[in-house]
Formats: structure tokens, C-alpha cells, sequence
């Protein structure tokens, strides 16, 4: 989706660039946060849509069958992958990666801001998840239970806080200035990993696969929200490309 903006962005700021000779270099930003906020409207409209069919037939039926599916492949092997993957989206999990991109992005680029970001979105959506759980009071599915859980089951939690918080450092990577093939290395990681903790969830037998599709819903609206208000302050600032 970003390489998608970006493109249209490009092509965007060429066409203002050849008409217009007083070209405002802030108009780019101005693109990102009607689009951002496009999304985030759309983003939310499609949660809220998910969340009032819980209970029908038709999303019973999707998520025995689909669940089914994925637990028909249990074997040692994918069990101790997606419990590594499932811990990795869990609280020590974060902590340890946390710590990690803290130093590195002190290390590297010598700016807290994005220690900041990071840290704001991984709250934002710890709490929000909290909320949203106690508020729709799902029950956990009957299936058999892998690891041990007490929290209620949608959103997902592990699904809402990967997407967010690996999503947004997606987009951080995105923007930053390192060589091509290790920036999109790092980025298919990241993707993989973000799937394989909601894969993990319903391969364990702890949630639906709707639990997943909202986590991952909720998740991604608070990266674009994120975005949108990341390119906000840059719109008022004097110089957005600092």
C-alpha cells in the first residue's frame, strides 16, 4: 500500500511541478493525510461491519472452516514455530524487539523521535485492544487450547498489536535512507512475521480466524492513523523534510 502512495504521490507531484512553476513542496504531505484519512474512515466502517456479524451463521461457518483447515496441519515442527512466533507477539516478546529498535535507532539516525512513535502506537494499541475486548465479551473457542490464555478473544490481541506495531515499523523502514535490498528484506520479514502471529493464534486452537481479521483491522487503523498525524506536524512545520 505505501509503494502504491508513494507512486501516486510521485506522479502527482510531477504533474503540479510541470503546471504550476510556484510548486508547494508541502502539498505531497497534504496527499498523504486526505489518503490516510480516507482509509482510516473506510478502516473503521469495515471493523464495525465485522464486529456486528459475530454472530451470524454465515461467520460461524467461515470461522469452523477455516479453522479446521489450519489446525489439520499440526505437526512438532509448525507447533514450535508458531509458539516462537506466538511469544515473539507476546510482552516479552515486544519488550526484547522494543529494546533492540531503541538502540538501533539511536545508534543509526541519533534521533529519539522514532523511539517516541514507536512507543506511542504499541500503547495505543494495548489499550484500545484491552477496551475492545471487554466492551464485545467474545468467548474463546472450544477447541483444543495449545497455550494457556484468561483475556477474552476478539479483537485479537496478538493480531492487533503485531500488525500495529511491526506495521508502523514497516513504514518507518520505508522512509528510511538504507540500501534497497536490506530495507525490503526487512520489510518481507516483517510481513511474515506479522502473518505467522495471526496464523499462530488459530493454529493454537486460542481464537477465530475473525478475531485475527479484526485484530489485524484494528491494527492497521492505528498505523495509518499514525501516519496521518506524522504527516500532519509536517505540514505545519517550516521545513517537513526534518
Amino acid at each position: 500500500m505505501q509503494k502504491e502512495l508513494k507512486i501516486i504521490i510521485d506522479k502527482f507531484t510531477q504533474f503540479l511541478s510541470q503546471k504550476f512553476k510556484k510548486y508547494d513542496h508541502k502539498l505531497p504531505y497534504i496527499i498523504i493525510v486526505f489518503l490516510s484519512l480516507f482509509i482510516v474512515i473506510f478502516g473503521i466502517k469495515l471493523f464495525v461491519e465485522l464486529t456486528e456479524s459475530l454472530k451470524t451463521d454465515l461467520l460461524a461457518e467461515f470461522d469452523t472452516t477455516i479453522s479446521q483447515y489450519i489446525t489439520s496441519f499440526r505437526s512438532p515442527f509448525l507447533t514450535e514455530y508458531f509458539l516462537f512466533v506466538t511469544d515473539v507477539g507476546d510482552i516479552w516478546g515486544y519488550l526484547i524487539v522494543f529494546t533492540l529498535c531503541a538502540l538501533l535507532f539511536y545508534v543509526l539516525f541519533k534521533r529519539w523521535k522514532y523511539v517516541v512513535q514507536i512507543t506511542l502506537i504499541l500503547l495505543l494499541a494495548l489499550s484500545s485492544n484491552l477496551l475492545l475486548k471487554q466492551i464485545i465479551n467474545r468467548a474463546r473457542p472450544t477447541l483444543e487450547h495449545l497455550v494457556t490464555v484468561k483475556t477474552l478473544s476478539y479483537p485479537s490481541g496478538h493480531a492487533m498489536t503485531a500488525m500495529a506495531f511491526y506495521g508502523f515499523l514497516i513504514y518507518l523502514i520505508f522512509t528510511f535512507r538504507i540500501r534497497k535490498i536490506l530495507k525490503f528484506s526487512i520489510i518481507a520479514l516483517l510481513i511474515v512475521l506479522i502473518l505467522s502471529i495471526g496464523i499462530s493464534r488459530v493454529y493454537l486452537g486460542v481464537h477465530f480466524p475473525s478475531d485475527i481479521a479484526g485484530g489485524f483491522i484494528a491494527g492497521f487503523i492505528w498505523v495509518i492513523f499514525c501516519i496521518l498525524i506524522l504527516n500532519l506536524l509536517k505540514v505545519f512545520k517550516k521545513d517537513p523534510n526534518t
